[in-house]
């Protein structure tokens, strides 16, 4: 618990780290299910095997996003971690409904008794690395603000519900036999539902990030704080910001006093630039207009 929120991982890393878990877990629960004959860990298994397209989908935006401004592309790249989140978002969606579906499409088949306990085993072992997967991703991505690093934390999670599901259903069938397989189906359903609104939230503020939304009230409030505390700064107006890979790039106006050198009007702007880049809210470009202070906006 505690390196799932202090945790100095790289998101690279935390993002390798949780491609090679995912492939073990595809490989491990795709043979339980074929040498069992258990459709539950299998269909697990396979849903775990869509965690690796994610994976390699986030670390392409990772190495994309954190490439500098070139004459294509004159505000960086951070918009691709934009896309990558909205991709991991849309998969997120597209596995919800193929949980619920499955569930719903095979709840009149009769199942088979299962009397290996090593699905049931890999179920529950895909439960615990898939949920530390989840706890540890998303404190990386809170850290760094990394809108595709949280969104893959979220598909992590998914594979954690699924294996629940399918946990519930072995255990089902294990405990009571075939008559108590609608436990599968009941808790995949529910899963699969909070799973949907999960992802219809991250592909949403995807969409708002890639339509230029400003930030929430509150980093607006501290961004104009940071401006009006600046020393030489009279006021202020036509402050205009937007989200941007998960961090804010902006442009402001800021009236000086007018018997100031051009020279010392610019120290100031480099003042504010400096205040509002160096704070926490997460500003990486900052564009500083100087006025008079005796025009009207």
């Amino acid at each position: 618990m505690v390196l799932s929120t202090r945790c100095q991982w790289s998101p690279g890393f935390v993002t390798w780290v949780g491609l090679v878990v995912n492939a073990v877990l595809t490989a491990g629960k795709v043979a339980a299910g074929l040498v069992f004959g258990s459709q539950a860990i299998l269909a697990d298994g396979l849903h775990s095997a869509s965690d690796l397209v994610t994976d390699a989908a986030v670390l392409w935006g990772l190495k994309v996003s954190g490439r500098p401004a070139d004459h294509d592309h004159h505000f960086g790249h951070l918009r691709a971690a934009t896309l990558a989140a909205m991709f991991v978002g849309t998969m997120l969606l597209v596995a919800a409904g193929w949980i619920a579906g499955q569930a719903l499409w095979t709840l009149r088949e009769r199942h088979a008794r299962v009397e290996a306990m090593v699905p049931l085993l890999w179920a529950v072992g895909s439960v615990v690395l898939k949920e530390w997967l989840f706890r540890v991703t998303r404190a990386v991505g809170r850290r760094i603000g990394d809108p595709s690093i949280e969104a893959n934390a979220w598909h992590h999670r998914t594979d954690a519900f699924t294996s629940i599901a399918a946990a519930a259903g072995l255990g089902g069938i294990l405990a009571g036999g075939p008559d108590w397989a609608f436990l599968d189906h009941v808790t995949a359903v529910g899963l699969a539902v909070y799973l949907a609104v999960v992802a219809v939230r991250i592909v949403r503020e995807s969409a708002a990030e890639l339509m230029d939304r400003a930030p929430d009230t509150q980093t607006m409030a501290s961004i104009e704080d940071i401006v009006a505390s600046t020393p030489g700064v009279m006021g202020y107006h036509a402050v205009r910001a937007r989200r941007l890979g998960g961090r804010v790039s902006m442009d402001i106006h800021v009236q000086v006093d007018p018997d100031l050198t051009v020279r010392q009007g610019h120290d100031i702007a480099t003042e504010v630039e400096h205040r509002v880049a160096e704070s926490s809210v997460g500003v990486v470009q900052v564009v500083v207009h100087v006025e008079p202070a005796d025009e009207n906006p």
